[in-house]
């Protein structure tokens, strides 16, 4: 499994108090496939500070590689989230994105690329190029996750949207990402599009309405979990984590899913989330722990 995308810290304002955390999306959903059991590879920009440390030190910890190449920052990233009295997160960003040496794909079945890192040059630029390159040598998963600051203009970015849709296996998005890049659109009307762009699994997120995945058969709806929620930070990464995880263990997801092994794998996932959000900040949750909320 290989993951390529940004790693930051985020520094976390709730109320008068801050606190610095590890972050980052992709770097989240390496991070949750790690906890899940998996052994995610993951090529993301660090810094040889202690921010770019401690960030290695803790991916590590839970059973991430980081790829040797990611070492390629004069400064590690940074990203200050300030949450809202309902849990919400905004962010300011003060973020780089390179990567020095040409993607390799090397053993890995399944590859994850979004966030910040699908849009940001020069480093998105390598990530295109990549893609290209490995057709039917790992399947893909996207999460595009827009942050409105750091994709550029709206064309440019659904442009690229749909670009890197095309050459994935599974598209995951947040409502909110799909109301920013198709404004008025409903949510058929995006899971179709996503689909009709080339997706074999299209994924939206409705935070407390729920989430739901489609494939050209099967619609599913899956009800989000009653629980008291600490913030949202990392929920949409855990989903994503989750359903790759899901994907790792039943490889038929992607083939002929049944409609009850595609409820299954969305359940899975946002009992996962569910965990998350009722944390504070990205600490996303273990196998032992997801398994034990099922039960």
């Amino acid at each position: 499994m290989l993951v390529i995308g940004e790693s930051l810290i985020d520094i976390v304002h709730k109320g008068e108090h801050s606190i610095e955390v590890v972050g980052g999306s992709p770097a989240n959903v390496a991070l949750g496939l790690g906890r899940l059991g998996n052994s995610p590879r993951l090529l993301t920009a660090l810094g040889s500070d202690d921010r770019g440390r401690r960030i290695a030190t803790q991916l590590e910890s839970c059973g991430v590689t980081i790829d040797p190449a990611s070492w390629s920052l004069s400064r590690t990233s940074t990203a200050a989230a300030r949450i809202d009295p309902a849990g919400g997160a905004s962010y300011e960003f003060d973020i780089e994105w390179v990567l020095r040496e040409p993607i390799q794909v090397r053993a890995a079945r399944f590859v994850h690329l979004g966030s910040i890192g699908a849009f940001l040059a020069p480093g998105a630029d390598a990530i295109t190029t990549f893609l290209e390159t490995i057709h039917g040598q790992a399947l893909v998963t996207f999460d595009p996750n827009i942050r409105p600051a750091l994709v550029g203009s709206h064309a440019s970015a659904l442009a690229r949207v749909e670009h890197l849709a095309a050459r994935a296996d599974v598209v995951k998005l947040s409502d909110e990402d799909a109301s920013w890049l198709w404004p008025g659109a409903s949510t058929d009307k995006v899971l179709d599009h996503l689909l009709e762009c080339g997706a074999t699994i299209a994924a939206l997120t409705l935070g407390g309405d729920g989430s739901i995945a489609a494939t050209t058969e099967y619609r599913v709806h899956v009800s989000a979990p009653r629980v008291s929620v600490v913030d949202t930070v990392g929920a949409g990464d855990t989903f994503m984590a989750a359903f790759i995880h899901g994907l790792i263990v039943r490889p038929t997801l992607l083939n002929d899913p049944t409609e009850s092994e595609l409820a299954q794998a969305v359940h899975f996932a946002a009992v996962a989330a569910s965990l998350t959000v009722q944390r504070s900040g990205a600490d996303l949750p273990t196998w032992t722990e997801v398994h034990a909320a099922l039960a």
